[in-house]
């Protein structure tokens, strides 16, 4: 018996990467999947059918039932369609994994409004492509008790603010907010929405200078960068095991997995009037900075309360 057996999954970018990973893993775990990949390079130009269709032939040799789709998926056609085409094929939709992105790296005054609207079409409409018709079949299921799974890809670029990213970073952390929309949206719907912010070597990453990576090794050589740990991060969250786990972020690299926070106050500052310039200036600095700063708890000053 398989992890997913029974279970229907739509994967986009499923043709490379982690996305290809994922496909092959769930296969292997008795998921039927629908794949989507447009087959185009890093930068999200060209495209090729072929992608998607050897996608789901490794699939299918997997041990899993799989169907190719090699549409746009930032055109929410592509997206309907996906779902249509999982319900119609298969007779039901479990899972969504977004996994499709690209790449156009530029420093921000450098940076071209084109190559900064493909970017956040293609991740955060790509998303969006998906999450809202899959959404609204799981709402006519009217099942508060389902297994249901929306798994989007964040990434360390947008969480910890890459400077030579800046479209990227918007965009995943764009994809963030979606996942904690979706979480408190859906789960009435027996909907989970989580995000995983990988780390591996990909088509994306590999475009990457080498002096820009933080490993210092060959990423192609060292198996702690291979997609195929972060798809068993994503089987997990795919399974009916992970009910309990909703709106947060999974960081998966290597053979290590981490949860991040969800963003909190850790400070305040409590007036009794509107804030003047010079008495606001002051607090900030004597009892915000020192938390902005890193420093212990016990070296604030200020009158404040901690969170």
């Amino acid at each position: 018996m398989g992890v997913l057996d029974g279970k229907v999954a739509v994967v986009t970018g499923g043709a490379n990467g982690i996305g290809a990973s994922i496909c092959k893993l769930f296969a292997a775990e008795g998921a039927k999947l629908v794949i989507n990949d447009l087959g185009g390079n890093p930068d999200g130009t060209g495209s090729d059918d072929s992608a998607a269709e050897i996608a789901a032939k490794e699939a299918q040799a997997a041990g899993g039932e799989a169907i190719w789709d090699a549409g746009d998926i930032a055109d929410t056609d592509t997206g309907e369609r996906l779902v249509e085409t999982a319900i119609e094929k298969f007779g039901r939709l479990d899972i969504v994994v977004n996994a499709a992105g690209i790449l156009r790296d530029r420093m921000i005054f450098n940076l071209e409004p084109d190559d900064w609207d493909a970017v956040i079409r293609v991740h955060l409409r790509g998303h969006y492509s998906t999450a809202r018709p899959a959404a609204a079949y799981w709402r006519q299921q009217r099942n508060p008790d389902g297994h249901f799974r929306i798994i989007n890809f964040t990434s360390v670029s947008g969480l910890q603010g890459s400077p030579g990213q800046p479209n990227y970073a918007a965009a995943k952390m764009g994809i963030v907010g979606l996942t904690y929309s979706l979480a408190q949206g859906l789960s009435k719907y027996g909907v989970t929405a989580n995000a995983i912010s990988p780390g591996a070597s990909t088509r994306l990453t590999d475009t990457v200078p080498d002096d820009k990576r933080a490993m210092g090794t060959d990423q192609k050589e060292d198996p702690r960068r291979s997609p195929d740990n972060i798809a068993p991060v994503a089987l997990y969250i795919a399974s009916e095991r992970s009910d309990w786990l909703t709106g947060r972020t999974i960081h998966s690299s290597g053979y290590e997995v981490s949860l991040y926070s969800n963003p909190e106050p850790i400070r305040q500052l409590h007036g009794t009037e509107r804030w003047k310039y010079d008495a606001l200036a002051g607090a900030m600095e004597s009892g915000i900075r020192p938390a902005a700063d890193g420093l212990p708890p016990s070296l604030f000053s200020g009158q404040l309360t901690k969170n």
